[in-house]
């Protein structure tokens, strides 16, 4: 593993998690006695490779200031915007003066809290040389249909469908810019598309089937065994 350049994390987390039909943000909803954004936290701190880890969080957010992990030294905040893409620019600008245009960064989605050390390892060890970056990601076993008003209109091709995770490991200045020249662009719904938009071609990881995203209650239960599995 390198240590030429700087490695941040960004986790944005201003989501409001609507699907989850909770009382609060799905990022803090309890997951084996911490919240979800506490163990996202934690592994991330645990890999022990990020100069800082810079967290997007709404303003109005009364969660956050309540948790221990955001006094962290190596944990700082940026105020989250309107969508994901919003959230992750601000955290970039948050550290625009200690950052370099080559430093590499890992936006990680604040709801997968099973992410591993291993896998964040194995992602930097495969990009570092990379002059683009690329993401976690998980080829598709399952048959996909094309639908359109409720009917099947075609079977694509599974052989090139990948199902993107996160970390997603870009360089700085990259994605700092992809990001602000997409600004509003509803395509954009995750890092490695704003880069795609500008003509590049980010590389896959393969990752690991248990970093699940919680956006579903049954999701919850399914994350506690990956964490308990993972002990």
């Amino acid at each position: 593993m390198t240590n030429t350049r700087s490695i941040w994390a960004v986790v944005p987390a201003a989501g409001v998690g609507k699907r989850m039909q909770a009382d609060r943000p799905k990022q803090y909803l309890e997951l084996v006695g911490k919240t979800v954004l506490e163990h996202t936290l934690t592994r991330l701190l645990q890999a022990e490779i990020f100069t800082a880890i810079s967290v997007a969080i709404s303003i109005e957010d009364p969660y956050w200031p309540e948790l221990v992990i955001s006094k962290n030294e190596y944990v700082q905040t940026a105020p989250g915007g309107k969508e994901r893409s919003d959230s992750v620019l601000s955290a970039l600008q948050a550290i625009s003066g200690s950052a370099s245009e080559q430093d590499w960064v890992l936006v990680h989605d604040a709801a997968r809290p099973c992410i591993t050390t291993a896998d964040i390892r194995f992602l930097i060890d495969s990009l570092q040389d990379d002059e683009i970056g690329g993401i976690l990601a998980l080829s598709s076993h399952d048959t996909l249909k094309n639908v359109q008003g409720g009917s099947i209109v075609g079977t694509l091709d599974r052989t090139h469908i990948w199902r993107a995770l996160t970390p997603q490991m870009f360089r700085y200045g990259q994605l700092k810019q992809a990001l602000e020249a997409s600004v509003g662009n509803p395509a954009v719904t995750d890092e490695a598309s704003a880069l795609e938009l500008l003509g590049f071609q980010p590389k896959i990881v393969e990752g690991r089937p248990d970093n699940i995203k919680i956006t579903r209650p049954e999701d919850l239960p399914l994350a506690q065994f990956y964490l308990e599995q993972q002990q």
